[in-house]
């Protein structure tokens, strides 16, 4: 989506990649006055890696996105959030590992970090819009209130890690990219020259830890973990012990890889016990749940769920094609009742609700219930207590 009102002053939060450099030329070729932005996140050395840095966070990175903004003429700056981002996402990423759950640090720095830094900084440089390359789309209801749609593309849709945003942040928000697909901004690149950009490999793991090694960077950053947690129990889903882990902190709901065990057939991590230092296995069938609870809400299409509930399309991590469940408000929480059995809901993970293309609104996964098997598990015979 592009702006209707040419002239208008956008920030454009530039990483140095194909899509923000796409979103900055097409703004710039519209007639708005771009100012482009990259902010500095993390510094791998820091946290005593070995890989090369990569991403975002590059210092190539920031290179490429102030060439483009110098070969078009409107100003760059550089944000450095290093400690900001250090303090929330690093810190928030480490501690849900030691409380036993899965983390999402992509939309924890969206909502709390980029999103804040970036409209405090458009404000500074009277800009009117802040603008990024997400591939999504936003509309307005007949209330006035502003939500995310999912992009045209929905091959590469990133309405999922942005349900934090609220309000405030939406009705100064646009998405140019949401309405092309992929392959149409790569010919859109390659016919203004950014051919380097079009073959630049798209990065798809955490940008501070680039070597894709979670369980490195936690025991770097916390001294002494290791030592503490390991040799835990893996424990069946009656409680027997089965074997001994590498510590809790290291194992995440729906993992079959890694276990370091051979147990004769495939088990996989059911749930995590992180005050008994306990790993639950159980078979494939084991991770079906058709209930969850989910807390610190944000809604967007609409301002609450119904008293009475109502039913959406809900999606529990990013490439979840979603199912439909039923949505009942239980104080500051949601009780979903899923009306399909859902593998692998791991508390800490997003929950995305949404009608259609829309998104109504997110929060942050509490708990699951285990399903109750009968006799002949089938999905006729399954049901929750």
């Amino acid at each position: 989506m592009l702006i209707n009102n040419p002239g208008s002053r956008v920030l454009v939060a530039m990483s140095g990649g194909l899509d923000s450099t796409m979103t900055a030329a097409l703004l710039h070729e519209q007639g708005h006055q771009v100012v482009g932005l990259t902010m500095k996140t993390w510094d791998y050395a820091a946290s005593g890696g070995n890989q090369k840095e990569t991403g975002c966070c590059s210092l190539d990175s920031i290179n490429d996105a102030r060439e483009v903004a110098v070969s078009l003429g409107f100003p760059h700056f550089i944000l450095d959030i290093r400690e900001n981002f250090g303090d929330s996402v690093i810190d928030y990423f480490v501690e849900e590992y030691l409380a036993g759950r899965t983390p999402n640090p992509c939309v924890m720095c969206n909502t709390h970090i980029k999103w804040d830094a970036l409209l405090q900084r458009a404000e500074q440089l009277n800009c009117e819009h802040l603008a990024t390359g997400h591939y999504a789309r936003l509309a307005t209801g007949d209330d006035g209130r502003r939500y995310v749609l999912c992009g045209d593309d929905l091959n590469k849709d990133q309405s999922y890690v942005l349900w934090g945003l609220n309000q405030d942040a939406l009705k100064k928000t646009i998405f140019p990219m949401g309405d092309y697909t992929k392959a149409a901004i790569r010919a859109m690149a390659t016919d203004r020259g950014y051919r380097n950009l079009v073959n630049k490999p798209e990065s798809y793991e955490i940008c501070f830890v680039p070597d894709n090694d979670y369980r490195g960077f936690i025991k770097r950053r916390v001294p002494g973990l290791e030592q503490s947690v390991l040799g835990g129990a893996f424990v069946d889903t009656s409680g027997q012990t089965i074997g001994h882990h590498q510590g809790y902190p290291f194992y995440t709901v729906g993992q079959r890889k890694g276990l370091e065990t051979a147990f004769g057939t495939p088990k996989y991590v059911v749930s995590i016990d992180a005050e008994r230092n306990q790993v639950v296995l159980g078979d494939l069938k084991d991770l079906d749940r058709t209930t969850m609870v989910v807390h610190q809400l944000n809604w967007q299409k609409i301002a609450s769920v119904p008293h009475d509930g109502m039913e959406a399309v809900v999606k529990i991590r990013y490439k979840d094609p979603g199912t439909p469940a039923f949505v009942k408000p239980d104080g500051h929480k949601v009780l979903v009742e899923f009306m399909a059995p859902v593998k692998a809901i791991a508390p800490g993970q997003s929950a995305v609700f949404y009608e259609g293309d829309a998104v109504l609104g997110g929060g942050w996964i509490h708990s699951s219930l285990p399903m109750v098997w009968e006799s002949h598990p089938s999905n006729a015979n399954l049901h929750n207590p």
